[in-house]
């Protein structure tokens, strides 16, 4: 990879630089997921009703009656937040290679962002091509809490060295976890599957899934109920394993963002899922699956990673409130 340091002059990316890149791409991700949903509730994923094109002939929004021009630059602008998207991923891979030492997970988790991103825009345009078919669209809303996740992830990631890992929590806590983690996954499912049989399909014309609500969005809760009595389950279990400081605000923010979820999705149910609160939802979807990820990235312990740049030696206040985020 000398080629590629040579390419960029030799720059080596300072550990302050790593974090900071890392925390955009969490950023990011949460925000092309909120835009998604912007697209789907304001009716317009078909506003661009061709890929990679908006229009036939044109990758600009154009003049149409039938599609109207709101429609067509709210697809489109979530199309240009997916290039920025793409972008931001490439340039964290860019830091990961650069970065040294070269950290080999670090690397890795690294690749996931610009994998991630072509993926998602495959499925978006197959999505499209579709014409918005709800299990379609559900297969589009899966890959974002899985970057989200890899971004929380590769932003802990960016303070680490590649030496072994020493356990934080007790073994049977990490275990925990791992059923944690499936249950939050089928809590978001069940929610695609609430989102495809409700009103807000992305187009108005667009066929639903062709079962009532109200079960589905008791499954959906019911999975969310479970979640939730895991999470006062581990704090009483943390309190008796003497759980360190940092696991500890890793967990209150988990319980923040569960609590916050679970109160906006009955309150948008209650009011007849009104548009504006289904798109906080999926940014509080968004925000939760980060806390968990968070609290994920803390089960182990790894060293420092430690670089010759001298102003990583002192980093800014802000520098640490971002890293000690993730």
């Amino acid at each position: 990879m000398e080629w590629l340091s040579r390419l960029f002059g030799g720059w080596v990316p300072g550990a302050v630089a790593q974090r900071r890149i890392c925390f955009a791409a969490v950023v990011a991700q949460v925000g092309v997921a909120l835009g998604g949903a912007v697209v789907r509730v304001t009716g317009s994923g078909l506003g661009c009703p061709t890929w990679p094109e908006c229009a036939p002939g044109s990758l600009l929004p154009v003049s149409d009656p039938v599609l109207g021009q709101a429609h067509q630059w709210i697809e489109f602008g979530n199309r240009l937040l997916g290039v920025a998207v793409a972008l931001v991923s490439g340039l964290a891979f860019l830091v990961a290679l650069l970065a040294r030492p070269r950290r080999h997970r670090f690397v890795l988790l690294a690749l996931t962002m610009p994998l991630g991103v072509v993926a998602q825009g495959l499925i978006g345009g197959f999505t499209v091509l579709m014409e918005l078919e709800w299990w379609t669209v559900a297969l589009h809303f899966v890959p974002s809490p899985v970057l989200v996740w890899f971004a929380v992830l590769l932003a802990h990631a960016a303070g680490e060295a590649d030496g072994p890992a020493r356990p934080l929590i007790p073994r049977p806590l990490r275990v925990g976890l791992v059923v944690m983690t499936a249950v939050l996954a089928g809590v978001l499912v069940t929610g695609t599957l609430v989102t495809g049989a409700g009103p807000h399909a992305g187009d108005a014309n667009t066929a639903r899934l062709g079962l009532p609500v109200a079960p589905l969005a008791q499954l959906h809760t019911d999975f969310l109920f479970v979640f939730l009595g895991l999470v006062v389950a581990l704090g009483f279990a943390l309190r008796a394993a003497r759980a360190v400081p940092l696991v500890w605000r890793r967990y209150w923010a988990l319980v923040g963002a569960v609590l916050v979820q679970g109160a906006m999705g009955m309150v948008q149910y209650w009011l007849g899922v009104p548009i504006v609160l289904v798109a906080l939802h999926v940014l509080g979807a968004m925000l939760t699956v980060a806390a968990m990820a968070g609290l994920w990235a803390v089960r182990h312990d790894r060293s420092a990673v430690r670089t010759d740049d001298p102003r990583d030696a002192s980093p800014s206040e802000l520098t640490l409130t971002l890293a000690s985020g993730f």
